[in-house]
């Protein structure tokens, strides 16, 4: 295994993850060290992707204060629903229209809170970032052998996972789906920072309700299961949006406490049974952990993905 510890990130070649450490070091002590510990753990090819997405996001310093600023508050609020969470082994009891009036269709929590502590999360919390590239390599990779020319992602959240998509394959074109203006917004601004515009296509619809046309030969759908009321229903929906031959990338948060978080998934296993109630195949899977438990038995927040058919 290749040894990461030594590596440091350099001013001259990642200047605005050098700015998110220093301001972290500053003004949010609970989380002083955690971009050095990203990079001692994944190396340059993360610097280089994580550089480029702060970049074209949040182009000025005072950008980039205000988005780490929206990460601690995002953490520290996540960290103290966890910290419930470990004692009571539930979630709060929430419908999925509560969660709607209080996170999605909140624009000030949405942009200034959500979606950019979101976005970093995938970068800075390892289950998170490992999840990413997974997509990558047994995903976006099968669109590029394949062939693929479109995509539909369901549940945008920040965006991420479809302008990955789109920097990765150059001739795909993409559609967005999601309930929350908020999402829209932070995700046409980022595909629009990252040049892959004039491919893609956001809706603010609920894809389920009433499906597409035409259907989709790949979907994508990450961690927006245990932010339901009735999962399964919900994944039926999407089945009838894929084409015969479909592959989808699915994912839910496991043990994961947050303010929209309904549906409490213990274990991937839970997850996959739901996938095949709803009438998907099993092709692959993966699972990562946030960190290690504080004792046996704590339950610990875990991504889990799935290449279904």
């Amino acid at each position: 295994m290749r040894d990461t510890t030594q590596y440091k990130l350099d001013q001259t070649k990642f200047p605005v993850l050098v700015q998110m450490a220093e301001t972290l070091r500053t003004n949010h002590r609970f989380a002083a060290d955690i971009v050095e510990r990203s990079a001692a753990l994944f190396g340059e090819q993360w610097a280089i992707e994580f550089e480029r997405v702060l970049r074209a996001l949040f182009p000025s310093a005072e950008a980039i204060t205000a988005a780490v600023k929206g990460y601690a508050i995002f953490a520290m609020h996540s960290m103290r629903l966890q910290a419930v969470f470990e004692r009571d082994f539930q979630y709060k009891t929430k419908t999925h229209e509560q969660a709607s009036s209080e996170v999605y269709f909140n624009e000030k929590h949405m942009m200034q809170e959500y979606l950019p502590g979101l976005l970093l999360s995938h970068f800075l919390w390892p289950h998170h970032y490992r999840q990413l590239q997974f997509f990558d390599s047994a995903f976006v990779q099968t669109m590029r052998v394949a062939g693929a020319t479109s995509f539909m992602e369901v549940g945008i959240g920040t965006g991420l996972y479809s302008s990955l998509l789109l920097r990765k394959l150059p001739s795909v074109r993409g559609i967005g789906l999601d309930i929350s203006p908020s999402s829209k917004l932070f995700t046409e601004a980022q595909v629009t920072a990252l040049g892959v515009e004039n491919r893609y296509h956001v809706e603010l619809r609920d894809v389920t309700a009433v499906p597409m046309e035409p259907k989709t030969d790949w979907l994508v759908c990450v961690e927006v299961l245990e932010h339901l009321d009735d999962p399964v229903a919900f994944l039926r929906g999407l089945r009838r949006n894929m084409a015969p031959g479909a592959r989808a990338f699915i994912t839910a948060a496991l043990n994961a406490a947050h303010a929209d978080h309904i549906y409490l998934y213990r274990n991937a296993d839970q997850v996959l049974a739901h996938l095949m109630e709803a009438g998907f195949t099993l092709e692959q899977f993966f699972v990562a952990a946030a960190y290690k438990p504080s004792a046996p038995g704590v339950p610990v927040p875990q991504a889990a993905a799935f290449i279904v058919f």
